[in-house]
């Protein structure tokens, strides 16, 4: 079988931005979108009893369920802040985050429902899907679904100083952003800011983000992970305490 060509001579993106060659090795048929697991080369079956225990719900959904406090398919701003302090961030992240995420993506998902507002900013789980924005890391496609092979090319374009190809630095992060924008959509480049910025802050480990640690926040299975350290027998209101690491810190136990 011939060789496919990835990179062409007239075109230097493609030589500094590589796609990720042979991920069908590990992944079967690695271009085709999961429903329901994140899939990586490392881990083909995504997180196993996390994607079974939510087989019904998308990656996407299952990206957010952490918010979903009483299971009920809403999330409201005071679901949003509550979780962002389970996760260790301090208060007043918590309370921006759930001005910011609410103001955002409220709307679209209601559009499921109803052409008017939600009075109660409320974010819809059946329909979060309408609340996918423009330049984001293409790994999850407009209903939902998780594309792994879009997950291996985010290393492989953007990971330069792992060998590896299994962590990306802060830097590596903004341009992965820059690489990934579309022109004339602010609003998509805020949000990606925004998210990249804020799973930096909340998984970076020597100041890079492992891969496997960014695949489990695709499928939303981390944040429970770090609840459940986190928790020690108390609940949401360890996010009262501000961090003495700075104002945007997340908290220190």
């Amino acid at each position: 079988m011939a060789s496919v060509e990835t990179s062409a001579e007239k075109s230097a993106v493609t030589f500094s931005r590589p796609v990720a060659v042979g991920a069908d090795k590990s992944i079967r048929s690695a271009g085709v979108a999961r429903s329901n697991i994140a899939s990586s080369t490392e881990h083909p079956q995504g997180t196993k009893t996390w994607a079974s225990q939510h087989k019904d719900y998308t990656v996407l959904q299952q990206h957010i369920l952490f918010w979903d406090r009483d299971q009920d398919g809403q999330i409201y701003p005071v679901d949003i802040y509550r979780g962002f302090c389970d996760l260790g961030f301090n208060i007043i992240f918590s309370i921006l985050a759930a001005v910011i995420i609410s103001i955002g993506f409220s709307y679209p998902t209601r559009l499921a429902h109803s052409y008017f507002p939600d009075p109660f900013f409320r974010i819809y789980v059946d329909s979060i899907h309408k609340a996918k924005h423009g330049s984001d890391s293409g790994v999850i496609d407009s209903e939902g679904r998780f594309v792994p092979q879009n997950f291996e090319n985010l290393f492989t374009k953007y990971a330069k100083e792992d060998k590896s190809r299994s962590s990306l630095t802060l830097s590596e992060l903004f341009l992965l952003v820059h690489g990934q924008r579309s022109v004339l959509d602010p609003f998509g480049w805020f949000a990606s800011i925004l998210e990249f910025f804020t799973t930096w802050l909340l998984i970076q480990k020597d100041r890079k983000i492992q891969k496997e640690d960014l695949r489990k926040v695709y499928d939303g299975s981390l944040f429970c992970d770090i609840r459940a350290k986190r928790s020690n027998g108390t609940g949401w209101d360890k996010g009262f305490k501000f961090s003495r690491n700075g104002m945007w810190a997340i908290k220190s136990d």
